[in-house]
């Protein structure tokens, strides 16, 4: 599914906001726009948001600006996903050897794009290497290609059973408040003919009692040196549940996704997003306007209650150290 595009000397992204009921392109020619692209929502999951920033930052070079500026105007659009700050390092060091060459920058941003489709091909074979026989898949929020450079990385293990005849059936958490379930998991798994049916968040844990449930597979922003693992808001709670039906819960993530610079998920940024996604459903308020609302983007999942994280290097399990990577 292409939603990253490079062409012409131009970033087009498909509004992930107007899925599923359209297919809409926009398209990006400033770092600015990139930038507001990401914050909007434009393009999300962690692995997405690196390789937007990273062609965000070819505009930059191409353009001729000033390109620690719009590094740090690409930081600064989404604080919680590790993946975005890995991508600016690595674009700041190519800009760094090859004296800001725009041609040097947009091969480097079409290179880390590349490799994450590469990196999840890889994750999802050896994610569903750890089922031998077919598997009911709980998963929350979207870590398909939507979330990724393509293929995906808990979808992308999904993917990988599917076409290896090991899958049942895929639960879909309606992720709330954003609907990144049920708009975007949902639409990838109907366009791709994968057997699935959406629930609503709270009820994972009456379908896992019913034994309905077989394992429990969920992407990453950022995983820290201990395992702490941050995600969308909802993953601990489904992490809690699969420990109390000992469910295994295995988290699939790249390794851009891993930030050992933290000891634990205590140091990990969380990002609290507008009122208006929680108080209004189509433009349509459901919350009275006098009411304050909370909604935090992500929750930090300890590292004691994955089974393990698969990624391309392998089953691994904390703790992380600093060589590892």
């Amino acid at each position: 599914m292409e939603h990253i595009l490079w062409k012409n000397n131009e970033l087009i992204l498909l509004d992930q906001r107007r899925l599923p009921e359209k297919k809409e392109f926009i398209s990006c020619r400033t770092p600015e726009e990139t930038a507001s692209a990401i914050r909007d929502m434009v393009v999300r999951g962690a692995p997405a948001i690196g390789i937007t920033a990273a062609y965000g930052l070819a505009l930059s070079a191409m353009l001729n600006r000033e390109f620690d500026r719009d590094c740090r105007l690409l930081l600064d659009s989404r604080p919680t996903a590790v993946n975005l700050r890995w991508a600016v390092e690595r674009m700041r060091k190519c800009h760094g050897k090859t004296g800001g060459n725009a041609a040097a920058l947009a091969a480097e941003a079409l290179k880390i794009h590349m490799e994450d489709i590469e990196m999840n091909r890889q994750m999802g074979d050896l994610g569903a290497a750890l089922f031998q026989k077919p598997v009911t898949i709980l998963t929350h929020c979207n870590a398909g290609a939507l979330a990724t450079g393509g293929y995906g990385t808990a979808l992308g293990v999904i993917r990988s059973l599917y076409r290896q005849r090991k899958l049942k059936e895929v639960f879909a958490d309606e992720t709330r408040p954003y609907l990144q379930g049920a708009r975007l998991t949902a639409f990838e798994l109907a366009e791709a003919g994968i057997p699935h049916r959406v629930i609503t968040d709270n009820s994972a844990g009456y379908f896992m009692a019913k034994g309905e449930i077989d394992a429990v597979i969920t992407g990453a922003d950022r995983i820290a040196a201990n395992g702490d693992t941050a995600n969308k808001i909802g993953t601990m709670v489904v992490a809690v549940l699969a420990r109390y039906f000992k469910i295994p819960f295995y988290i699939a993530a790249p390794m851009s996704s891993f930030d050992l610079s933290l000891k634990s998920g205590a140091g990990i940024p969380i990002e609290e997003r507008s009122r208006d996604e929680v108080a209004f459903i189509n433009g349509k308020p459901i919350v009275p306007a006098a009411s304050p609302v909370s909604h935090i983007g992500f929750d930090v999942t300890p590292g004691h209650l994955v089974t393990g994280f698969i990624t391309n290097r392998g089953i691994l399990h904390p703790p992380f150290h600093p060589d590892f990577g």
